[in-house]
């Protein structure tokens, strides 16, 4: 390329993220006289019409977002079970969280701090927004039961918060990804190979094929903006077709906390990664660190046990993004966290074990093989044909993300080391005066010019995007891009790696590993989709850019050698002989190609993978069928928690009662049921009620009912309060709750031999005889003088 034709062609300038020549003087002259404004109206005929209104680029993620949220909102509540707006969920962790929204309903917002009947603390978040949903229905003169306000709970954040978190996640690393206003690469060297190869006495062909790379230019940003919203409108839908979060903690307990922090948590993430930068742009830190310091009090008034998801997923963002020292603060602070829950721990919970971590969780049982384990980490818990698709995607995009940030990262590089050579030696060349002039206004990158005319491309040129510091708050840093896919990529690793940990593995290192989330695979289950979807994300959007350079390379080849056989002909005339309207129409079609073909595969493969979950989906079926069986009255074993006979007990006993009076029995039965079915005062409202805190009254009645002494027995029961005090027994302890392991303690309850002696004693009067109900089912009068 020679400097005439440089200058012909016009130099690139950086003007807000567009694209100028100055050879775009005489084109806007000559529009106005044929009626047309201006360079930009005109071009609005060309483009799609509808990506330009400012107004739309504004409410257009407004909208896919709504669409989208509102999609997996319909999807979470057509999946909920429709049992259990009346009935509760029979499950071991159930009951509390009844217990709780009722003791806020009893005794006010005050007892949000000791909701546990030993009056301790218990992250009171999911039960207090219950609480709320009752009192806003009460306004409207609504009568809304702790059942109905639980679901209500659960659907509003397994269903808009938590799909609306992943959106705001996947959409920061997407905005990172595109940061700046992007150009293909060989779109633009196909363009200026195309101009800069007229002769000076075509200056109007130059005008005409500046116009359109401006165009070329513009529709790239407008299909980059529109991928990143198209991506966004199935984010929400992917967040909730997982059974790994929200359903299976439904159905596990279930772990209601600890669901609704896990729903919060991508908030607190998206905040303290927004952190992170602006402690790289020394810019709005205060703002950000405010702003994560809420959603982190957030989170663990929701459930603390967050935290230890919170470092795992951001170990290796702070290790990437953070200066040293600050690392190394973080790192302290972590470890001092890591000391204090050793010692909480060990104070809490008394055991011989400590010292022999192989020891620890003896009765775990592995659940899957290591492949199995591996596979649904992958495939983030989907089923068949989506799990596949999943997998294929997750693994081709990360590779794919790994070339183009690389490729970007090398590319950044060598600009820098042509920009310092051309200060250096400014009389180097014309052409490197050019590009170093292109490299320092950060103006998008131009291929080399091969000896044939074509631009030297290939798909692993990937859509260099160039650095806008207009375009972001924050000033961007180098290879950004390969520093969110190595720390997405190794939190999804240490993911997988804690998860494998905890259903395959056994030995103290596995233990060790996985205590933090008690080695229970529910809890672990619900950090993959935090991690799996933005690098899914990320993925997908790269193989869009390979997609689209591939398309254009393929595009623009025939055009070029056309192009440059018939320039070849005409050398010795001065008019070219290729026409100015088949050199625009070339970058025309070079344009969509670039474009808009990585998009469109993008949206498909996309749209098929959010269609197909919701499909084929066993594994949240048999979730729901799972709560649906436990709801039910019609159980074969008469002894489960609840059953028809059950509930007409639990009816008839609280009938005779009141709800005053203090009814003990064994909760392991289903009886503290009627504390939330019937507003009974069940002594014993959950199944772990604990013996080791000295205010609870629990240990001194079991520990005086076990003794066989009557007195001893009045003693303790009759002080509990001024109201009579009953004796319930209703048959053995339910089969589903066989795994509990404090359930030894209740054994005194429904040993009848010790009941028939208290009942000789006078300590026990009958009052009441169910025994056509169940064998032994009864109710006592403990014979205090009130």
């Amino acid at each position: 390329m020679t400097s005439e034709q440089i200058a012909n062609t016009g130099s690139v300038t950086a003007d807000h993220g567009s694209i100028q020549t100055h050879a775009q003087t005489q084109p806007r002259q000559n529009d106005s006289v044929k009626g047309c404004p201006s360079e930009r109206k005109c071009g609005l005929r060309w483009r799609p019409a509808m990506l330009h209104p400012a107004s739309l680029r504004v409410l257009l993620p407004w909208l896919t977002s709504i669409i989208g949220i509102a999609f997996a909102l319909c999807l979470v509540i057509a999946w909920f079970p429709s049992t259990v707006w009346n009935m509760p969920i029979v499950s071991s962790d159930a009951p509390a969280h009844y217990y709780f929204i009722r003791r806020l309903l009893d005794e006010g917002l005050g007892a949000a701090l000791h909701l546990w009947p030993h009056n301790s603390f218990y992250p009171p978040l999911f039960h207090v927004c219950a609480y709320f949903v009752i009192k806003i229905a009460a306004l409207f003169g609504v009568q809304c039961s702790i059942y109905v306000a639980f679901n209500i709970t659960w659907i509003i954040a397994s269903g808009v918060i938590f799909p609306s978190g992943m959106l705001v996640l996947c959409r920061y690393f997407l905005q990172r990804w595109n940061r700046g206003n992007p150009i293909s690469r060989i779109s633009q060297a196909s363009s200026t190979s195309e101009s800069s190869s007229v002769s000076e006495s075509s200056n109007v062909l130059n005008q005409r094929v500046s116009s359109a790379v401006n165009r070329q230019y513009n529709a790239t940003f407008d299909a980059t903006f529109v991928l990143r919203n198209l991506i966004g409108l199935f984010v929400p839908v992917l967040a909730v077709s997982s059974v790994c979060h929200p359903y299976g903690l439904l159905n596990a307990g279930p772990l209601i906390a600890f669901g609704f922090a896990t729903s919060l948590l991508p908030f607190l993430i998206a905040a303290t990664l927004r952190l992170f930068d602006a402690i790289a742009a020394r810019e709005h830190i205060v703002k950000w660190l405010a702003i994560t310091a809420i959603a982190g009090v957030v989170c663990l008034v929701a459930h603390p046990r967050i935290a230890f998801t919170y470092a795992l997923i951001l170990v290796p963002f702070i290790v990437l993004r953070l200066p040293w020292k600050l690392i190394l603060g973080v790192f302290i602070a972590m470890c001092v966290g890591a000391v204090a829950f050793v010692a909480l721990m060990l104070t809490s919970f008394k055991s011989d074990r400590w010292a022999n971590p192989a020891s620890w969780f003896h009765s775990h049982q592995p659940s899957k093989n290591l492949w199995e384990s591996i596979s649904f980490c992958f495939t983030d818990g989907l089923d068949g044909f989506p799990a596949i698709l999943f997998a294929l995607l997750l693994i081709a995009g990360t590779v794919a993300a790994f070339v183009c940030a690389s490729r970007r990262a090398a590319m950044r590089s060598a600009d820098s080391l042509s920009g310092a050579v051309s200060t250096a030696t400014p009389d180097f060349s014309a052409d490197a005066d050019a590009l170093a002039s292109d490299t320092a206004v950060s103006a998008p990158d131009v291929s080399p010019v091969s000896t044939s005319g074509l631009p030297a491309a290939s798909c692993s040129d990937a859509a260099d995007v160039s650095l806008s510091a207009s375009s972001e708050p924050s000033r961007p840093r180098r290879n950004d891009r390969l520093r969110d896919v190595i720390a997405l990529t190794a939190a999804f690793l240490l993911v997988t790696l804690v998860y494998v940990c905890t259903v395959t593995l056994v030995g103290a290192l596995p233990n060790i590993i996985s205590a933090p989330w008690y080695r229970d695979e529910n809890r672990i289950m619900t950090m993959l989709p935090l991690v799996a979807l933005p690098l899914l994300v990320i993925g997908v959007n790269a193989l869009s850019e390979c997609v689209s350079v591939c398309a254009a390379s393929a595009s623009f080849a025939p055009s070029a050698s056309s192009f440059s056989t018939k320039n070849s002909a005409s050398s010795s005339s001065s008019v070219p002989s290729l026409s100015s309207a088949s050199a625009v129409s070339s970058v025309r079609n070079v344009s969509f190609a670039s474009n808009w073909i990585g998009p469109i595969a993008a949206f498909l493969v996309i749209a098929i993978l959010a269609v197909s979950a919701q499909i084929v989906c066993p594994s949240r079926t048999a979730a729901r069928d799972t709560i649906i069986a436990h709801s039910s009255l019609n159980q074969g074993d008469p002894n489960e928690q609840l059953t028809e006979q059950k509930i007409t007990v639990l009816r008839k006993v609280t009938e005779r009662t009141g709800t005053q009076a203090t009814i003990i029995s064994d909760p392991l039965n289903g009886s503290m049921y009627a504390d939330t079915l019937f507003n009974a005062n069940m002594l014993y409202p959950i199944i772990n009620a604990r013996t080791d805190v000295p205010s609870a009254p629990f240990g001194k009645v079991e520990a005086a009912f076990a003794s066989g002494d009557g007195q001893q027995v009045l003693g303790t029961v009759c002080s509990l309060t001024d109201a009579p005090e009953y004796f319930l027994t209703m048959g053995d302890q339910a089969q589903s709750l066989q795994s509990f392991p404090y359930r030894a303690q209740y054994d005194s309850f429904h040993n009848e031999e010790l009941i028939d002696a208290y009942v000789d004693g006078g300590t026990l009067v009958k009052v009441a005889d169910y025994s056509q109900y169940g064998q032994g089912w009864a109710l006592y009068r403990f014979g205090c003088a009130d």
